[in-house]
């Protein structure tokens, strides 16, 4: 028989931490907590082996489930002395997802599930508190009917709000017993009113109706776009969590918070969190109530006038803080706990590696390593490198000219600058359109994901520092600010107000994510400090990996700012990109518009002193690096005017008719010019050009040779070659020119991005000194696709699950891939030490880079910016590969 349910509780289980796959991670982590004995509701996990079969199967579930769940509700009977369904001694359970990998806010979750019109008696009899167990049960019924059910909770919203505008009630802890009962009438009323039919009172229904809508949940909107934006498979699937329930709502002595064992937005090692008194979980995160800080330090800190949990509830706080490092010595990381207290006792009911932002990540990895508790393999393993983007980039300058026009909570640190947006669709579509949007909300649901994820930084005027909003931007590396409570928002107009003034849609303002202050207007920002745990954790990743770290550059600032991000080298100077600036362009297009071979020297020969100028400049900043330099690329037609004005303009300044240009113009052009007259292909129709760029290369090496007293090395790569022949050719005249000219330290090489060099890669190793893959062309040569226009429809293929990912961003390992394999094995068969490197955007892609790893190359070479990204990959591709 297939065992399909896991029980959790009493100091026991059947799971543990290691289980993660099949039971979600919270229900792997509830074992493991059970198991070292914390005070952990019992209940039982439905696990991911379900969901797989719920969709396999026409979302049915197996025949023999029903009986394993009842087999686990008696298991939780009997270590509660409760009964599911009594009406003097109800057990009460909640129903919650738990995915391997975490999702928070993304999928659904049902609270005091058993409560009816008779068990809600029972609760108030036993509990000797009538108003809590009807503000029990309203909830319940909130939450199932919104989950469940499918009315929307602001039906149940509207009626609460009526109810207190006509009692005069602030806050929903103002009402009675009496209150909730007559709510809760209203709440039946309006079940019936959507559905016709009555709320269900039976419990096995209730269980029932909410396993379907967790398991459902998995396939929702915004959990689908969740999994796309961080890349969770939707086979991995989801488990649901069946636990009893404890009350955090049983009045003073009871309280619901989430917590952080470290701040998860500095990492500095202090506890951090929020708590309410007499409230229930989703209170926290929802936004409806201003949560309070759980140590003293915090809230004087904050300036906060509640106390804190240290303060209100001593003996439990006391507890939490032994069961943080009690947790945090286990797993041996920052955990992300949601706990309750019910009268004074302390239960636990998840913890988990806790979300926190790259700044954090870097901080916590490096001390946990200097203290011992890891090792330096472990904290570069736990970094994501894609992340450390967020540390990569400008930030406000403390001395600039400010002007703050509201304040909440730093939710999420890091600063940005866009115009105003109040929709996640609009943030969405502007971010398409190449806007920079800051996405204003009175608070975020998971519906808000897509907008989130669009927005440059998020503000909200409710919510604390664990709200939706504070934890998924978070996990985002996105800046944000919560609970911004003077902002008074008009989704309406389209604008927010704060102290007397208005923002409208479209106005751009500043976030300070790392202060919760927001500007008007764009604020000066400074560069990044790259030193303390940055520099530490570089040099960690420089002393595991093993593949070299280049850049692809060509401008001086960029070439700069790869050197001082730790690029070894320049893999990729594309030489075109000289050519398009408004100094030379004119020369080139002579040289294009030129009748014979004569005339186009002449028109080179102008632009040969500044194209040596160029390479002078890169090989000053690089020195005794290698720079790999690229021979002119794309077709000729590219740099020539296209519209009628264009070339009557470009025509009256080079002095040539402008049917002349025209004619030229309309000669060049190509059906389709990627596979067309471009590389080498230019080189072998017309060999000055490559003749003029050689001559640029070895002059700037002897020039610069001459000032600085090193030698720079070039590395000149022929590109789109598919045949031995030509490459013979053209290296031919090459070294001619370095002959004539006295070159110095130099190699010629190619760059392998069709598929007939990969395979004839023994061939033309002959000849090549390197290879460097372009996979970019590599890619949509192997694939027939044009990276400019497949974007189009590519997600098709990725959300059918056709393509895992979309090529051009991370590699397809298995058709470019073998190619890549191919050209390795074959080009070292002929040349045993040609230098083997990728140049394509894959050479940042993390993913991409530990396949580079794998492949045996000798380097990656990516833009300036995703340098350091690149060298932790590496290390993490090295350390995954001995351990």
């Amino acid at each position: 028989m297939t065992k399909w349910v896991y029980n959790f509780g009493g100091g026991s289980a059947e799971g543990d931490t290691s289980m993660k796959n099949l039971l979600g991670g919270k229900g792997a982590n509830l074992a493991e907590m059970a198991s070292l004995g914390l005070p952990v509701p019992p209940g039982f996990t439905l696990s991911t082996d379900v969901c797989t079969y719920y969709y396999d199967h026409g979302e049915t579930y197996p025949e023999d489930m029903n009986d394993q769940i009842a087999d686990g509700l008696k298991e939780i009977e009997k270590l509660t002395g409760k009964k599911f369904g009594d009406s003097s001694n109800p057990l009460l359970v909640s129903v919650r997802s738990g995915a391997r990998a975490s999702m928070p806010g993304m999928m659904d979750t049902v609270l005091n599930l058993g409560l009816n019109d008779e068990t809600v008696e029972g609760l108030a009899e036993l509990s000797g508190d009538r108003r809590f167990a009807l503000d029990s049960y309203r909830r319940f019924i909130t939450m199932y009917s919104d989950v469940v059910l499918g009315v929307h909770h602001h039906i149940y919203e509207d009626i609460i709000e009526n109810h207190k505008d006509t009692q005069g009630y602030l806050l929903d802890t103002e009402m009675t017993a009496m209150d909730w009962d007559s709510v809760i009438t209203e709440f039946k009323a309006a079940t019936k009113r959507e559905l016709g039919q009555d709320f269900p009172q039976d419990p096995m229904e209730q269980l029932n109706g909410a396993v379907d809508a967790v398991f459902g949940s998995w396939m929702n909107e915004r959990a689908i776009v969740y999994r796309r934006l961080n890349d969770i498979p939707a086979a991995w699937g989801t488990a649901v969590n069946v636990q009893a329930m404890v009350f955090g709502n049983m009045g003073d002595t009871s309280a619901t918070g989430v917590a952080f064992t470290r701040d998860p937005s500095t990492g500095e090692n202090r506890y951090y969190g929020e708590f309410l008194l007499n409230a229930q979980g989703e209170d926290v995160v929802a936004g409806i109530r201003t949560p309070q800080t759980l140590t003293k330090a915090s809230r004087e800190k904050m300036e906060e006038e509640l106390p804190s949990m240290e303060e209100a509830l001593p003996e439990a706080y006391a507890q939490l803080a032994e069961t943080f490092e009690t947790l945090e010595a286990h797993y041996r990381d920052m955990q992300d706990i949601e706990f309750t207290v019910e009268e004074g006792t302390l239960w636990m009911l998840q913890t988990r590696t806790g979300k926190r932002t790259a700044k954090a990540a870097l901080k916590i990895a490096v001390d946990m390593a200097e203290a011992g508790q890891i090792s330096t393999d472990e904290a570069l393993l736990r970094l994501e490198p894609a992340s450390l983007d967020q540390l990569l980039h400008p930030t406000l300058n403390p001395d600039a000219e400010k002007d703050m026009i509201a304040m909440g909570l730093p939710a999420s640190p890091g600063a940005a600058i866009g115009e105003v947006v109040f929709s996640s669709d609009e943030a969405e579509a502007l971010k398409k359109a190449g806007h920079k949007v800051i996405l204003v909300r009175i608070e975020t649901s998971p519906e808000d994901i897509h907008g989130m994820h669009a927005a440059e930084a998020i503000v909200t005027a409710r919510g604390g520092m664990t709200s939706h909003a504070a934890v998924v931007a978070r996990g985002m590396g996105r800046p944000c600010v919560s609970g911004a409570g003077e902002i008074r928002i008009d989704y309406k107009a389209e604008s927010f107000s704060v102290m007397g003034r208005t923002v409208k849609k479209g106005e751009t303002v500043t976030v300070d994510g790392a202060t919760g202050q927001v500007f008007l207007g764009a604020v000066e920002m400074q560069q990044p400090e790259l030193s303390g745990d940055f520099a530490k954790v570089m040099k960690w990743a420089d002393e595991a990996r093993k593949l070299g770290i280049r850049t692809n550059a060509e401008t001086p600032l960029d070439v700069q700012t790869a050197k001082d991000f730790g690029a070894e080298g320049i893999g990729l100077c594309r030489t075109e990109h000289m050519f398009f600036e408004a100094d030379r362009l004119g020369y080139f297009r002579e040289m294009i518009l030129a009748e014979d071979k004569e005339d186009r020297e002449a028109a080179l020969a102008k632009i040969l002193p500044v194209q040596r100028d160029d390479f002078a400049a890169i090989f000053r900043i690089m020195e005794d690096r290698p720079c790999t330099i690229r021979l002119l690329d794309p077709p000729l037609h590219e740099f020539l005017p296209h519209s009628e004005a264009d070339i009557e303009s470009v025509a009256e300044s080079l002095g040539v008719p402008a049917g002349e240009l025209m004619h030229r113009a309309n000669d060049l052009q190509e059906s389709n010019p990627m596979l067309g007259h471009r590389g080498c292909r230019l080189g072998i129709s017309y060999p000055e050009i490559y003749e003029m760029q050689a001559r640029a290369i070895f002059e700037a090496q002897k020039l610069v040779s001459e000032e600085a007293g090193v030698t720079p090395v070039a590395e000149i790569m022929i590109p789109l070659v598919s045949s031995a022949k030509e490459l013979e050719i053209l290296k031919g005249k090459i070294e001619a020119i370095a002959e004539e000219v006295g070159a110095l330290a130099y190699s010629i090489g190619t760059m392998i991005e069709l598929p007939r060099a990969a395979l004839r890669a023994a061939d033309i190793a002959e000849y090549a000194e390197f290879f460097s893959f372009g996979t970019n062309d590599l890619t949509q040569t192997t694939f027939g696709l044009s990276r400019d226009d497949a974007g189009r429809f590519l997600s098709d293929y990725v959300n059918q699950g056709i393509m895992e990912k979309d090529p051009f961003v991370t590699l397809d390992q298995d058709g470019v891939g073998d190619l890549i394999d191919i050209a390795v094995e074959r080009g070292r068969s002929t040349r045993e030490n040609i230098k083997l490197g990728i140049c394509g955007e894959h050479g940042g892609d993390p993913a991409s880079v530990e396949f580079c790893h794998r492949a045996g190359l000798d380097y990656v070479s990516c833009s300036p910016y995703r340098v350091p990204i690149a060298r932790l990959a590496a290390a993490q591709a090295a350390i995954r590969e001995t351990h």
